[in-house]
């Protein structure tokens, strides 16, 4: 999965690379021929007191290690830019396919693990890629460009290397091997510890109003303490690394200057040699040691890789149409035939066999208890899920074959959670419509009984949201995102319980506004309180997923008793009349 990541996503910066790689590549070359050229300094000229000569070869060592500096600085100035791009464009693809997704897979995730993957993760395969960039070109070359030049330096030593080399990649590889499990547990400590911190983020208010800080603080040093442990594991053994190249790098140059002092004292070797030698053993051992950052962050990206690969392979389970249609009439007709729904792993259906037939001009209100399958019917109509069995139809085109803007254009949904954006109230309701003006945005704030406290905020319509609209009440943010889908206009409006957080006063004046405005579309209306669909046009019952209950408020008070159920819990007697 690393390679293919790596291959795929820095296949638009091959230039860059080839740029790369003939720098480094200049540079390494220029590194080596320093040490045989001290070597002549020493041999040639310090020895038989050759100024002339020393100072010529010192020259040409100044100029070939200003190239190699400036061949070095451009190389890595590259390779930074290209990993920085390649990490953009992997997050930019994960932003995509997560966009994508329906709620099934977003639940499959997790959002705190898809959050770990979209950035931790990332960031991880572009660390490995900004080092693949900077050493991969380098070490092969200087490992074995040093052996070579090793050799030509004097063969009767290079039985070290042959000695050297493979000792330290075994321990290299030691550890390594020990290090990827590690790795992987340590990703998935951070999602757990990702995923408590976001719960207790969030319900920090239930947290305190049930004195729970106690547990919560146990349970997440728990998780941290997990993650400490596996981080410190992984730890252990990096640190075990350096040590043993170190072992391995101090023992070779003694030996090189042990056997290669007895060379030089028989002859058989001059001093600047055996200088140069042991330079090209260092070259050798340090592309070696340089090649271990890169093993070391191999087992963590390829980790971090799989996870990524992970996301961008998982096929959304709504899947647009190849040739969406798009040429329909602009009616607003909604039908469900035949409609059920399972949740993966489920054993029973939330929905079975459930028919509704909405037109322009009609309200239809759902309505049971909690579970019933409501909101999810309601789902269905936006392709947030796509119905396991039946048919969704809007204006005679089932919305599997709709073209997916062709869809959302005609829908207007307000979600059972109400949620804004950060920015204004502006930007948020130019969701629903980005080039509505001042005039139909306060048009829509009227309408939904917000009209007053906006203008009560300083800004006005420019006054800031913070994300999630928690600088503003609940029933502020539910008139709010009604706001939001009256800017759109469309034909079919969903309400998913968006009057629970409104007083009764405030919701009859915000029914009786939408009335007009509603006048030519559908209105389809999920909600717990009688209150807010006793004027229905035709109301569902609902339980277990299944329609027990089809008519006017009248009629369903005298057939339904699900229904009686429902209002007697609500409303006194008089009131239900």
């Amino acid at each position: 999965m690393l390679l293919r990541i790596l291959r795929t996503h820095l296949a638009p910066y091959k230039q860059w690379l080839a740029v790369v790689v003939v720098l480094q590549f200049t540079s390494t070359v220029a590194m080596l021929y320093l040490p045989s050229l001290n070597a002549d300094i020493i041999d040639d000229g310090i020895a038989v007191g050759d100024n002339d000569y020393i100072l010529r070869v010192g020259m040409v060592m100044l100029g070939v290690s200003l190239l190699q500096v400036l061949c070095s600085v451009v190389a890595v100035s590259f390779a930074a830019r290209t990993a920085m791009s390649f990490g953009r464009d992997l997050r930019g693809a994960l932003f995509h396919r997560v966009g994508a997704f329906s709620g099934r897979e977003v639940a499959q995730f997790g959002a705190p693990s898809l959050i770990t993957r979209t950035t931790n993760d990332v960031q991880q395969v572009q660390m490995l890629a900004l080092l693949t960039c900077s050493l991969a070109v380098q070490v092969p070359i200087m490992m074995v460009g040093g052996i070579v030049m090793a050799m030509r330096e004097d063969l009767g030593l290079s039985w070290l290397l042959a000695v050297v080399v493979p000792a330290l990649f075994l321990s290299v590889g030691l550890v390594v091997s020990q290090m990827v499990p590690s790795f992987r547990e340590v990703q998935t400590r951070i999602d757990d510890v990702n995923r408590i911190l976001r719960e207790q983020i969030s319900g920090i208010r239930v947290v305190r109003a049930f004195v729970r800080e106690p547990r919560e603080t146990k349970r997440f040093a728990e998780a941290n303490d997990g993650l400490t442990a596996v981080s410190v594991r992984a730890g252990r053994w990096m640190a075990t690394m350096f040590p043993l190249v170190m072992l391995v790098i101090n023992l070779s140059s003694v030996a090189v200057i042990w056997f290669g002092g007895h060379r030089v004292d028989e002859g058989q070797m001059q001093v600047g040699a055996l200088t140069a030698f042991l330079s090209y053993l260092m070259q050798i051992l340090m592309s070696v040691m340089m090649g271990t950052f890169m093993l070391m962050q191999i087992p963590r990206s390829s980790v971090c890789a799989d996870r990524i690969a992970e996301v961008l392979d998982t096929e959304p389970s709504v899947v647009p149409p190849a040739h969406g249609v798009t040429g329909i009439e602009l009616r607003g007709q909604l039908d469900l035939e035949d409609v059920s729904f399972t949740y993966p792993g489920a054993e029973q259906p939330v929905l079975c066999d459930v028919d509704l037939s909405a037109r322009p001009g009609q309200t239809v209100a759902i309505i049971g208890s909690t579970g019933a399958g409501k909101s999810t019917l309601l789902n269905l109509v936006p392709r947030l899920f796509d119905a396991t069995s039946g048919t969704v139809r809007i204006d005679g085109v089932d919305v599997r074959d709709l073209d997916p803007e062709a869809l959302w254009s005609r829908i207007g949904l307000v979600p059972q959670k109400a949620f804004l954006f950060t920015g204004t109230v502006r930007s948020n309701l130019l969701h629903g419509k980005p080039d509505a003006t001042d005039d139909e945005l306060w048009h829509a704030l009227d309408v939904a009984q917000a009209r007053d406290f906006v203008e009560r905020m300083p800004e006005g319509l420019d006054a800031p949201i913070v994300q999630g609209g928690t600088n503003v009440s609940g029933g502020q943010r539910q008139r709010l995102a009604i706001a939001r889908a009256l800017v759109r206009r469309p034909e079919i409006y969903l309400f998913d319980d968006a009057f629970s957080a409104l007083d009764l006063a405030t919701d009859a004046r915000l029914r009786a506004a939408l009335r007009p405005e509603t006048r030519e579309s559908t209105v389809v209306v999920v909600a717990q309180r009688v209150s807010s669909i006793r004027d229905a046009d035709l109301i569902l019952v609902l339980e277990d997923g299944r329609v027990v209950g089809r008519g006017t408020h009248t009629e369903l008070l005298a057939d339904s008793a699900t229904y009686q159920e429902i209002v007697t819990s609500q409303l006194t007697a008089e009131e239900a009349a």
